[in-house]
């Protein structure tokens, strides 16, 4: 049984970080004369990819992953909604407009993927779509018992969740964020969209995830309390963000039209 307590200082995991970091700092820094030879050197996009690299480690290295994966549902909502409300926003914010506009025109194929996968249809099929597949009981037992499907999980739920940010933050011209307008609605169907996984978590009466039921308690939580807890937080996150960025859209449209 992993412990509760335990830090993540596996090779591949601290490897990647640490490959993310230097491709960063290469293609900002020595390299983007050759992307974009007008372009400057992004501090405050760098500020923001620290911040996203110290969040992500904290989501999947700290004790936060042992507890989500071994004894706590609501402690793998808390590493979710990190990875999906935090980490990916911070990441689309931390790539410069000039790196992913140089790749557009520069790569027909890229710019066709691209721009259909940031589409708002897209990207929030895609988005809602992974979320909720994974918390199909079958497949959120699998993760729990393989690192490996355990780390796709992760993977692709903060993948998808940067597609789905990009409509709303994109600092690229050539992919640029959708109208003020527009947003407010595409966040609003974003929020909807998760209620059902939301019931269906919250007003189970039943425990619909083996691990959790037959985990050591570490907490006075018994099990359908941290179930009921794990959706609360699922839900309260999701909506915390969603009316935060519907009310900057609203400002950001009324100041528009002053």
């Amino acid at each position: 049984m992993v412990q509760w307590n335990h830090w993540h200082t596996e090779p591949a995991l601290l490897i990647g970080i640490l490959l993310v970091v230097w491709a960063n700092l290469v293609l900002t820094g020595p390299l983007r004369g050759t992307l974009d030879s007008h372009a400057k050197f992004p501090k405050r996009e760098c500020g923001y990819f620290i911040a996203g690299v110290i969040t992500f480690y904290l989501a999947v290295g700290s004790p936060l992953d042992a507890m989500g994966e071994g004894f706590l549902f609501s402690a793998h909502m808390v590493q979710h909604n990190l990875l999906m409300y935090v980490v990916a926003p911070l990441s689309v914010l931390a790539i410069p407009g000039w790196f992913i506009d140089s790749l557009i025109q520069r790569w027909g194929w890229f710019r066709r993927i691209f721009r259909g996968m940031v589409h708002p249809l897209m990207a929030g099929f895609l988005f809602t779509f992974t979320f909720c597949i994974w918390h199909f009981p079958v497949l959120y037992e699998w993760a729990l018992n393989n690192k490996i499907i355990h780390m796709v999980e992760h993977l692709t739920m903060y993948g998808t969740s940067i597609i789905a940010f990009w409509p709303i933050l994109s600092c690229s011209k050539l992919a640029p964020r959708i109208p003020w307008g527009l947003q407010m609605i595409y966040i609003f169907l974003l929020m909807v969209a998760q209620i059902p996984l939301f019931g269906i978590l919250t007003f189970s009466t039943e425990i619909i995830y083996p691990t959790y039921d037959l985990a050591p308690r570490i907490s006075s939580l018994d099990p359908m309390s941290d179930q009921v807890l794990g959706g609360l937080l699922m839900k309260v996150a999701n909506m915390v963000v969603s009316l935060t960025l519907i009310g900057r859209a609203f400002y950001k449209w009324n100041q528009e039209q002053s």
